[in-house]
């Protein structure tokens, strides 16, 4: 596909000196995997808070607005044809890339939104409450495709999700047309999945479980499956392909001792992942009900 046909694609999330979680590890895999990115910082740190304490460097709210106003804009616009969110700094940031992706889609409405809500883990929320009820209020109703963690999935749903049945319920009351939830319940032995839900798929792709692993893999997973519905590759494959790369990247750098994923030594990982996963076919829930 010429570089034309695949359009570029704008980030927006947090911004690392060292390591690679948000814009690092989303723009790295994009750009690797041949697309033109436009990448927006919405906080930018030292390091990935998990290493410790570190300043937090912040945008105003009406500066980070003024930016959002020149993107809207800006002359070289239509290039972008896709845009992937994930971690806000505020509530504020929230409310001006929604406005963003409104007037984005005003001239191209098949523009792939996909909205990675980076709000928590097995621990609960660790962004403030405003900030994820407003990614939950504004954001997930305009994603062509979210990419939440189970947790995060069931704090938008209410309710603890301790079944994949759980999880699609959940991924069809909150909206989205596709839904792609990481840390869904396995079927196989010590292992973990991803399970994606869409119109016509219930699909979860499972992998061994890695204890400790590095952070950054839900940033990198949303890229890369961004990247191959981008180029066309139909839904099934491109949850093989992201699972495989996120699960390569991951168990190589597990053996190398990295406290970051090693992505400027795996780019082969990126475009030819050679890794098993175990894909399965599970019943939709729109099967189900028919039943």
């Amino acid at each position: 596909m010429s570089e034309d046909k695949r359009g570029a694609v704008m980030v927006i999330s947090s911004h690392v000196i060292r390591g690679s979680v948000g814009n690092r590890a989303a723009v790295f895999a994009l750009e690797s995997l041949g697309f033109p990115v436009w990448a927006m910082p919405t906080v930018v740190l030292p390091w990935h808070p998990g290493h410790g304490p570190s300043t937090r460097m912040t945008f105003s709210e009406a500066d980070f607005d003024k930016a959002i106003d020149d993107l809207i804009r800006a002359p070289w616009i239509g290039e972008v044809r896709g845009v992937l969110t994930g971690y806000f700094g505020n509530a504020a940031q929230v409310s001006a890339v929604a406005r963003l992706i409104a007037a984005l889609r005003e001239n191209r409405p098949d523009l792939l939104y996909v909205c990675d809500p980076v709000m928590g883990d097995l621990g609960g929320l660790y962004i403030p409450e405003p900030t994820a009820v407003a990614i939950r209020d504004e954001l997930i109703p305009l994603a062509s495709l979210a990419t939440p963690n189970r947790y995060e999935l069931a704090w938008m749903a209410g309710g603890a999700l301790d079944s994949n049945a759980a999880i699609m319920d959940a991924a069809l009351s909150l909206g989205p047309s596709r839904m792609l939830v990481t840390s869904a319940v396995p079927m196989m032995a010590g292992g973990t999945g991803n399970l994606y839900l869409s119109g016509r798929h219930a699909l979860l792709a499972e992998h061994r479980l890695i204890d400790n692993p590095p952070n950054g893999l839900g940033d990198l997973l949303a890229a890369v499956f961004t990247a191959r519905l981008l180029e066309g590759v139909d839904e099934e494959r491109a949850l093989q392909l992201a699972t495989a790369t996120v699960y390569e990247i991951l168990a190589r750098t597990a053996r190398r001792g990295g406290d970051e994923l090693t992505l400027e030594s795996d780019i082969s990982s990126l475009s030819s992942p050679m890794a098993m996963v175990q894909m399965r076919r599970l019943m939709h829930p729109a099967q189900a009900r028919k039943r």
